[in-house]
């Protein structure tokens, strides 16, 4: 075996990076840990200094924690993309593949899957890929699987809100989480097709009628706000991108999306313009991306990075890594609303805590826009629960 090596963190890797604020320990988030080196038995990673498609990544890599833990995760985790073949599945699947920490990449979706899971085949990183087509398929895909990530639906067109996405959307959630329920139910779920804000709801609700409900392991993805609020405020202020983390708080939709300036890391002052700016800025993120593409779709590979995070993150904790935190949207009490996004700290079963010390000593601004959201946010969670009952219902009736 070749000797352990250590490569250093450099500044080409600040895209995929957000280093979390210090809770007492060193902290990981995204792609990489916030210490400064890890250590790889042989060969390079994709994380490494030299580039990622010219070298295979190994099978065994050695975090070095400054807390003086350390893990030893192996590239044994299967996890499967559901609507893989989509807008958002296929540059994901790309950037799963590219984890050191991945066995088996399982591609499903309802047509064209087998050219993507062909493609990807052939990048040199060490899991396998495979392909399924169709609903006879779901069950074999899902079948053992760590991780199960939810892209599929439809994207947003001009003119669109979450919202409108509802009726298509939530029927496609309903029957894939079904299937997750009755397949691998320990699975970690990460819902990132839209409405978010009543997807994960009606996840939550199916997994209920299921009887296999863990509110630890259901996630709603909305580690997209925390990157775009990231690289915004980084501009603005003309700080190191690697550096910035800004907290994100809510849900995933508009105004329900609260950015929490007052708690960046690096400690920066904003003006009052500054801070209305950048907050709408943050909120309205996807529909300038809709309005540019211009009708030919939406956020997908800014979304598809952001997934990919929070695989990774997610597949850290479960390796064992002690110190994993990322923004989310989970079952809460940090307010009266059933769901909440806020910072979780992840573990080996999921959502080891929610972290309440970004809520307390906010701004005035922050604490209105957070009452303000909280109504919007009720209605589409309480919009999600009244769409599984009455599919409950139906089903019942027949």
């Amino acid at each position: 075996m070749a000797s352990a090596v250590t490569i250093s963190l450099v500044s080409a890797q600040a895209a995929l990076v957000s280093k979390p604020r210090n809770y007492g320990s060193t902290s990981y988030s995204g792609l990489k840990a916030s210490s400064s080196s890890v250590g790889f038995e042989s060969g390079t990673s994709f994380l490494g200094k030299t580039a990622s498609l010219r070298a295979s990544v190994t099978s065994r890599i050695v975090p070095k924690a400054k807390s003086g833990a350390q893990i030893s995760p192996q590239a044994s985790y299967k996890v499967a993309v559901l609507g893989a073949a989509g807008g958002i599945g296929q540059p994901l699947g790309l950037l799963i593949k590219m984890s050191p920490l991945v066995s088996e990449l399982r591609l499903y979706d309802i047509a064209n899957v087998k050219g993507v899971a062909a493609d990807l085949s052939h990048c040199n990183t060490p899991s396998q890929v495979m392909d399924f087509t169709g609903p006879t398929e779901l069950a074999n895909c899902l079948k053992g699987v760590d991780v199960v990530v939810i892209p599929a639906g439809v994207p947003r067109k001009p003119g669109m809100t979450r919202d409108d996405l509802f009726n298509i959307n939530a029927g496609i959630v309903k029957s894939l989480i079904e299937a997750v329920a009755d397949n691998c139910p320990e699975a970690l779920i990460h819902i990132i097709s839209n409405p978010v804000n009543s997807t994960v709801p009606i996840a939550a609700e199916i997994l209920k009628q299921k009887g296999v409900y863990n509110p630890k392991k259901l996630f709603g993805v909305s580690t997209l706000d925390v990157v775009r609020a990231n690289t915004f405020v980084a501009q603005k202020k003309n700080l190191s991108l690697i550096d910035v983390d800004v907290p994100v708080v809510g849900g995933h939709a508009g105004i329900t999306i609260l950015p929490l300036l007052s708690k960046t890391n690096p400690s920066v002052t904003f003006t009052d313009e500054e801070t209305e700016q950048l907050t709408k800025r943050i909120q309205n993120a996807g529909t300038e991306v809709v309005e540019a593409k211009a009708g030919a779709g939406s956020a997908t590979l800014s979304m598809a990075y952001a997934a990919a995070r929070f695989v990774e993150s997610s597949l850290r904790a479960l390796a064992g890594d002690p110190d994993v935190y990322e923004c989310t949207y989970v079952q809460s009490e940090l307010t009266e609303l059933p769901f909440f996004a806020s910072r979780v700290k992840l573990g080996k079963d999921g959502v080891e805590s929610i972290i309440s010390s970004d809520l307390e000593g906010v701004t005035e601004y922050e604490t209105k826009a957070l009452e303000a959201l909280k109504a919007e946010l009720n209605a589409s969670i309480e919009k999600g629960i009244e769409f599984a009952h009455k599919q409950q219902g139906a089903a019942a009736s027949v």
